[in-house]
């Protein structure tokens, strides 16, 4: 299950990688074109989409790959029980949020398909189903967080 897993991430990252790259380059030569008086319609609406997948995938990428933004100053005077106790907690509190958002999320994207993509022709929840699908993985990525802390001593 973990060799699974870690192929998983890495096909992840790769297509985080790929779609950061690809927005990239399609605002830049969309910039240039439309320079030229021959903008690239179709490029904003490609580039919305593949910023969508990219921030919910990278937020699970970063998610599993660093730790939470803390504050470590009063944690720290804390004993090694309680600063465990507390990060169990805020990972459930986590957990319940992306859980909402999951579900939310679902509802949205459904919401969404009869709208349109302007230039593309495809349905808007091709985008809004990043939001639920992102969740579900750091949702996946905090229950693993969580089970380490759970039996770490």
């Amino acid at each position: 299950m973990k060799k699974l897993y870690a192929i998983f991430c890495k096909l992840e990252e790769t297509l985080v990688k790929a779609c950061v790259c690809a927005v990239a380059l399609l605002v830049f030569l969309s910039a240039v074109f439309r320079t030229f008086k021959h903008p690239i319609n179709w490029a904003v609406d490609l580039s919305l989409l593949l910023f969508a997948w990219a921030v919910f995938l990278g937020a699970d990428m970063a998610l599993r790959n660093t730790d939470l933004v803390k504050v470590d100053m009063i944690v720290n005077w804390m004993p090694a029980k309680a600063r465990k106790i507390l990060q169990l907690v805020w990972n459930l509190l986590i957990m319940a949020f992306l859980a909402m958002v999951v579900w939310y999320g679902v509802h949205l994207a459904l919401d969404n398909t009869k709208r349109l993509f302007q230039t593309l022709g495809i349905s808007y929840s091709w985008a809004t189903f990043s939001v639920p699908i992102g969740s579900a993985f750091m949702l996946v990525t905090m229950i693993l967080k969580t089970v380490a802390l759970w039996k770490r001593e």
